[in-house]
């Protein structure tokens, strides 16, 4: 039986691994098992379905990709306890760090995938999306409209430096900021800058009086 790890031309592959491994571990992460505990006697985890056979498992399981993973090449009695014991394996050496870029934060994957998430986020944000991937899809629409205000002007990045902080175009940039986004005023005013965030609630100010 081969049991090299996959290659590292196949790295859809070895991450399927990977956050199968990861997601299985679980319970011994939370402490919710004791050392002693096989991993099979945590009651909500679905590791123990891939431990049955085809004909007692969730019939929408599926199982051959993962054992693929471990190269067991079929899903005898025989691979599957070798599934067991490559994980309870695997267990004993989740102190180190291959699990440390999931661990972090809400995302492990490329930087292509990453935008297309990110994108779809901001469009269909709802409340079940927390903490770290609300904050930084809201960052990309943000951004996003910098680029289009940008764009729409003729102006460099470069330009932002150089125009003084109550120029009327960054005040439009930012008004519509506040008003299509979630960005806080200290965000705007830094990244059209702005200067202090109370200088730019004070430009908003005056020309929301302007415009009544």
């Amino acid at each position: 039986m081969d049991l090299r790890p996959p290659s590292k031309s196949s790295p859809c592959k070895y991450t399927l691994k990977t956050v199968c491994d990861y997601v299985h571990l679980n319970p011994v992460r939370a402490k919710l098992l004791t050392p002693e505990q096989a991993l099979t006697e945590y009651r909500w985890s679905s590791w123990p379905e891939y431990l049955k056979s085809p004909a007692k498992r969730w019939v929408w399981l599926r199982v051959d990709r993962l054992l693929g993973e471990y190269r067991i090449p079929q899903d005898s009695a025989a691979g599957r306890r070798h599934l067991a014991e490559c994980l309870e394996l695997r267990r004993q050496a989740e102190a180190g760090g291959e699990f440390k870029a999931i661990r972090r934060g809400w995302f492990f994957g490329g930087d292509e995938l990453k935008k297309e998430l990110l994108a779809l986020a901001t469009e269909k944000t709802r409340q079940s999306h927390y903490g770290e991937l609300v904050r930084e899809s809201a960052t990309a629409k943000a951004e996003r409209m910098v680029r289009e205000e940008l764009t729409k002007r003729k102006w460099e990045e470069a330009s932002l430096v150089a125009r003084r902080k109550g120029d009327p175009g960054k005040v439009a940039i930012a008004q519509r900021l506040r008003r299509e986004t979630t960005m806080t005023q200290a965000w705007i005013a830094g990244r059209l800058r702005m200067g202090t965030k109370t200088y730019l609630a004070h430009l908003l100010y005056w020309k929301k009086r302007d415009c009544k």
